[in-house]
This record gives structure tokens, sequence and C-alpha cells, in this order.
């Protein structure tokens, strides 16, 4: 323990220790000064105690006697003289070792997550040939509202389901997440592809939305129970087509079936692996569910999320009724960056905890979150930003997004981010208002008039990140957030 005090004094240092008993006491006269001797062999014992009586305990665990300390200290017991030395040696606490993290987490697991949440969007390349008839009156082919109808409702009901879920696993294990994903997944299914019947579909189309529904509601459960591989293996014959488009255009029907592989292999897995969960271990008793209204801002968030991107990727086709070559890349660089995303939110979580080892104020935390936020939501903008390029550059017929329909795409994701990240601390309602809000902002600059479309985007999308980022970064600045 380096710069304590020196207990033996060179030539010239003042001599910080007591000259010698009190008065009426003798020292023996064996010793100089026997109680700077002790103090520096119990130099880190004395200097880390925070009281007296920490010292005593340790002297009287060393087997000295009442009779030993007057004998050779001149003091009356093992207190006193505890009480000496405490006022001797100088505080100097050691810092506590490192705390192990415990959100440190592998960024392979996200990379696969990425290629799951992307390779779907190849289906609906496969499956364009499906819904016949004439164009709707956006310019869109016929059943686009039907199928981004039950999309939307897809999205939101698997979302709650999917938090919901999560609230059993943590708290009942497999069999309870698996108990509420079998009850909930089939009606999520049911509901939305009755969505994409509501708005009178045509029948492939209506086929094909029923496919998506399955699809989604299985891919729910298999990333729920952390079998992303499983869900990988299922997108195979999609991704297999997806690789035959860029050099061949193959007939509508081996379109068709490869769809069908990844849905049926994708509901066989489902189920599969439920079936597994339900049977490998055995809900607690006792373990409530989360009530139904806690869900809902979860479902509120997906339903903002789904609108705000199918307006980034639809949004100038319905406004114009012109197809815009950059939108197709962007929205697939948005889904590609979902992984980084998720393993950025780990990363940020154990760097905020972090910080409030390493702080001693509330202003000291405030300060230090605020830049651990600003360098994760950094990181993954810049994330975004480099898949944009390389995606827009493979892409084929594609186009770089012009500056602003970039920053549109930046404001989204840092809106996507930053609300998953709010959720994660157990903050729902904020982030599912900004982000409807926001939906709803984007989906009225579609109609004519100012602002236009990408206007909205900039203005909608960047208002409600500067919200989300600022109540985020108070939230990390608070001691109880990390609890």
């Amino acid at each position: 323990m380096s710069g304590l005090l020196r207990l033996v004094p060179g030539e010239g240092d003042p001599v910080p220790l007591a000259a010698g008993p009190p008065p009426g006491r003798s020292r023996p006269r064996w010793a100089a000064d026997p109680i700077a001797e002790l103090a520096r062999e119990m130099a880190e014992v004395c200097a880390a105690a925070v009281h007296p009586d920490e010292i005593a305990a340790v002297l009287e665990a060393g087997g000295l006697t009442g009779e030993q300390i007057a004998e050779r200290y001149g003091r009356r017991d093992a207190f006193e003289l505890a009480t000496e030395l405490f006022a001797l040696v100088p505080r100097a606490h050691p810092e506590p070792g490192p705390r192990p993290d415990p959100w440190r987490v592998s960024p392979g697991r996200f990379g696969l997550r990425s290629v799951v949440f992307t390779l779907p969007g190849l289906g609906y390349a496969l499956g364009s040939p499906l819904p016949d008839g004439p164009h709707e009156r956006f310019g869109q082919p016929a059943g686009t509202s039907a199928l981004v109808a039950s999309a939307l409702v897809a999205w939101a009901l698997n979302q709650a389901l999917a938090h919901r879920a999560y609230v059993r696993l943590a708290a009942g294990g497999r069999a309870a997440a698996a108990r509420r994903l079998a009850a909930g997944a089939p009606l999520a299914a049911a509901l939305a592809a009755a969505a994409a019947l509501a708005l009178a579909a045509p029948a492939r189309t209506a086929a094909f939305a029923a496919g998506q529904a399955l699809y989604l509601a299985a891919a729910t459960v298999l990333l729920v129970l952390g079998h992303e591989r499983l869900l990988l293996l299922a997108l195979l014959p999609t991704a297999a087509g997806g690789a035959a488009l860029l050099v061949t255009d193959p007939p509508a029907v081996v379109g068709t079936c490869l769809l069908l592989a990844t849905t049926g292999g994708a509901l066989a897995g489902a189920g599969w692996q439920t079936v597994r969960a339900l049977r490998g271990e055995k809900a607690p008793a006792g373990v409530p569910a989360p009530p139904l209204h806690a869900s809902v801002p979860y479902g509120l968030f997906g339903l903002g999320c789904g609108v705000l991107t199918v307006i980034a990727a639809l949004g100038g086709n319905v406004a114009d009724h012109t197809a815009n070559p950059a939108s197709g890349p962007s929205v697939i660089s948005l889904t590609l960056s979902m992984g980084a995303a998720e393993w950025l939110l780990y990363r940020c979580r154990g760097r905020a905890l972090a910080a409030l080892g390493a702080v001693t104020t509330p202003a000291g935390l405030l300060g230090r979150a605020a830049r651990v936020l600003a360098g994760c939501v950094g990181a993954y903008l810049a994330v975004l930003t480099a898949l944009v390029g390389v995606v827009g550059a493979l892409w084929p017929g594609g186009a770089p997004p012009t500056g602003a329909a970039l920053a549109a795409l930046l404001a989204l994701g840092a809106v996507l981010w930053t609300g998953l990240l709010l959720q994660a601390y157990g903050a729902a309602w904020l982030p599912a208002l900004l982000c409807t809000g926001a939906a709803a902002a984007e989906a009225a600059a579609l109609a004519p008039g100012p602002p236009s479309p990408l206007a909205g985007r900039l203005i909608a999308g960047g208002c409600a990140a500067v919200v989300l980022l600022a109540v985020a970064a108070a939230r990390l600045g608070r001691i109880t957030t990390h609890r």
C-alpha cells in the first residue's frame, strides 16, 4: 500500500508518531517505539479498517492477551491499542476488483440473428408472382395493402407474445415460456391471416398472407426459445431461391414450393422445440403470468416499428407512384443491422453498470452514462451506414440513398435501438407512444401537400429519436436503474 504513512521517518522528516505513551504510562525499556513497529506490521489491516473494533478483533485473533498488551505496549487492553493504531494509520481502503460483466455475450449469436431477420425478405421476391388482379389505387401490386395489414398485425401480436414469453421464461423456466407460446402463437397467426381476409385480398394473396403469418408466429417461438440455428435451417430454401433470382427467373411454382418448405420447416421446428420444452422441465407452481395490459406497450411498439419500416420501404412509392431504387437496400440494411443492434444493447448495459462502479457522484454517473449511450448508439448508426453502402453496391439496379434519405433511415435506426434499450430497462410505454406517434405523423405526410414523405420521415423520426435519447441518458444516469 504505497503512499500511506511513512512509519519509519527518514532524515529530516517530521516524526508522525506519538513520542510516547500518555503521561503516567511507562514504556518498555527494550523497545524504542513498539506501537510504531506494530503499526508497520498491521499497516494494511489498519488502513482498511472502518472502525477500531476491526483492528481489536484482529489483535485478539492473533493471540494477544491483555497482559501482553500492557507489558509490550503500555496500553490497558486491545481496544485502547486498536484505537491508537486506528488514529495512527490513515485510511486507505483498497479499490474493489473488477466485477464480472453480467451482460457480456458473444457477438457471433447476434450475427446469426441478423441473417435470420433478413432472409425472410427474399420471400417477398419469390412470392411476387402470387398476387393477382389489377394494381391498387396507389400504384402498388394487387394485394399489397392486405399483405401489409397482415404483417403489421403479426408484428404487433408477436412482439406482445414475445414479451409475455420472456417474462415467463425468466420467472418459470422454459416450460412456462413454451406453454405461453403454444397458446399465443396460433392465435397471433390466425388474427394476422384474418387481417388480409378483412381487406378482401385475392385468393393467392390471402394464401401468401396466411403463410407469412404462420412463419412469423413460428419464428417468434424459435427465437424466444433460443433456436436461431434451427430457424436458419428452415430459411435455407428461401435463401436458395433468392440466390437463384440473381441469375435466373424461376417459375412461380418453384418459388411457391420453396416458400412452403421454409414455412413448413419453421412450423415443424417450432412445434418440436415447444414439445421438448414442455417435457424437459416442469414450471414452478404458483408463478403468475404477466397481466395482459403489461404486454400492450410492447405490441404498440411492434406496430409502430412495423409502420415506420413499411413507410421507409414503400412511402415514396405510395405518395408519387414512382419506384425508389434505394428503398430496398435501405430496408435490407436496417434488418441486417438488427443483430449488431442487439449486441450493442448488451454492451450498453454492461458498460453502464461498469460506470456505476467507477463514479462517486450522481452527476458523474449521469455524465459517464451519457458517454456510454452516445458511444453505443454512434457505433450502431455507423454499422447501419456501412451496411447501406455495401448492400446498395451489391443490390441489382440499386442506387445509394440521398443524404436526406440516409438521415431519415439513421433517425429510424436510432428510434428502434433506443426504444429497445428503454424496454430492456422496463420503460415500455414511452417508446411505444413515441414510436406510434412518429408512425402516425409519417403516414399523414404521405397525403398530397407539404410536408413531403421524406421531410415527414426526417421531422417525425428525428424528433422521436432526440426525445428517446434524452430519456435514455437520464434513465441510465440513475443509480436505481442498475439494481
